[in-house]
């Protein structure tokens, strides 16, 4: 049995919070193959290589378990996997079109939003959590988010009116504020269920802990299954976009109407997205980890995970210069964005310790 360690728990999700905010940076190696081409490939390693290898060391039993979940425990984390895959799909675009620093701001902070509110709307407690002092904070924290999207919107904005298009497509490549403003939005909302995949797949984890996996591991089979629905949605998609864009070829080292990619570039292709999907991975490795640990303050995970994220990915948008040539003014709302961001989860961990029951 593994004791609560809170203070560990933290380290766990900081440093999957840093997994999350680094894999892109690996894409960007990535040579002369389309959007569609490199997420695939690097995908294959995120939702199935990965999480299978890790699963086999570490699980007692695995198959077993798989074998003998409860069925609803298996349809459900397979299902909110199939949406979060929608969320992580746009993910991807969120980088794409508004880069790390901006991107992650926005995308993460409407998955705070949501992370936090759609659980108890379903569930028809919105008007309890409404009358609570504890409740009052939450949403006042969830407010407090929205404000910190604006303020990161209105730095995205102003970015894009001050800097040149040389400047843009210097620091993203296809930088666009519109299109990254709505796929972020989409990737905020659907994000969230990844959260909810967890708490579906409680039951395939505490049967893993019966089956003698150190409880440490036990979310383990639980992102088999979640990452497989991610893995349907993410693959069905892709493809689509190979065949409308005769991209496929792409795979085996063809570019349309461009020749053939050398070995070296084609095995170098393979080898960036193999790196980037598995370090994708471990973000939710150690966020299984890390909440495993948190004890009565299990609550607070999602909000951790969120926030290093957010830091971690402005850190790495400033490094990578996606800011170079804004205005003092655009770095200041820039900065105000984060920090309305990072306060708003931990005002909405205040609010759910507030309400968290004693022992």
């Amino acid at each position: 049995m593994t004791s609560p360690d809170p203070a560990l728990g933290v380290v766990y999700h900081a440093i999957g919070g840093f997994a999350s905010a680094t894999f892109y940076l690996f894409f960007r190696r990535v040579r002369e193959w389309s959007w569609e081409t490199y997420w695939l490939v690097g995908g294959v390693f995120s939702w199935i290589v990965a999480p299978w290898l890790f699963a086999i060391v570490n699980t007692s039993r695995l198959m077993s378990v798989l074998a003998e979940a409860p069925h609803d425990a298996m349809l459900w984390s397979y299902f909110f996997g199939v949406l979060w895959g929608i969320g992580g799909l746009t993910f991807g675009l969120t980088m794409r079109y508004l880069g790390l620093a901006l991107g992650m701001a926005m995308a993460l902070g409407y998955c705070a939003v949501f992370g936090t509110l759609m659980p108890p709307l379903f569930k028809g407690e919105l008007g309890e959590i409404i009358g609570s002092g504890s409740g009052q904070v939450v949403l006042g924290g969830v407010l407090l988010c929205v404000v910190g999207i604006v303020i990161s919107g209105l730095a995205g904005r102003s970015k894009e009116k001050e800097m040149s298009d040389e400047q843009k497509q210097a620091a993203i490549r296809e930088f666009s504020f519109g299109k990254g403003v709505i796929v972020a939005t989409v990737c905020g909302i659907l994000s969230a269920c990844m959260s909810y995949g967890f708490s579906a797949g409680k039951p395939i984890a505490e049967l893993a802990v019966t089956r003698g996996t150190n409880p440490l591991w036990q979310n383990l089979p639980v992102l088999i299954v979640v990452l497989a629905g991610g893995f349907t949605t993410n693959v069905v998609w892709c493809v689509a976009l190979n065949i409308r864009n005769a991209t496929g070829s792409e795979y085996a080292g063809k570019r349309a109407n461009a020749g053939r990619l050398t070995l070296k570039t084609l095995a170098f292709n393979y080898l960036f997205c193999a790196i980037a999907g598995t370090v994708w991975y471990l973000q939710f490795l150690f966020y299984g980890m890390g909440n495993t640990l948190m004890g009565r303050y299990e609550f607070s995970s999602w909000t951790l995970h969120m926030a290093t994220i957010m830091i971690f990915g402005t850190i790495w948008g400033l490094y990578l210069q996606e800011w170079k040539g804004a205005s003092a003014r655009t770095h200041a709302l820039n900065f105000l964005g984060l920090f309305t961001l990072v306060a708003s989860t931990v005002v909405v961990g205040y609010g759910n310790y507030l309400g968290a029951p004693r022992s």
